[in-house]
């Protein structure tokens, strides 16, 4: 079984999240690009990812995320 997405992910990624309609309206249901400022760790276990804080790159509204809303990670080959 592969690990999730979003355990992968650090600060200053690009991320795909998918876009909640329950929690941001419909407006934004499908899907939206963010730019991670701050990854929060679980609290049983700290490198564990549990929250994101993302800048949304179209309006620039900066909201926090539960990790596993993240479907993809977009980073420069290099630091693949």
């Amino acid at each position: 079984m592969a690990s999730p997405k979003f355990l992968a992910v650090r600060q200053g990624d690009l991320v795909v999240v998918n876009g909640d309609a329950s929690v941001f309206g419909p407006k934004e249901a499908d899907w939206w690009l963010g730019h991670v400022i701050h990854v929060f760790g679980s609290a049983r276990d700290s490198s564990q990812n549990s929250l994101f804080q993302v800048v949304d790159v179209d309006t620039g509204v900066i909201k926090t995320i539960n990790a596993d809303l993240v479907t993809g990670i977009l980073r420069p080959r290099s630091l693949l």
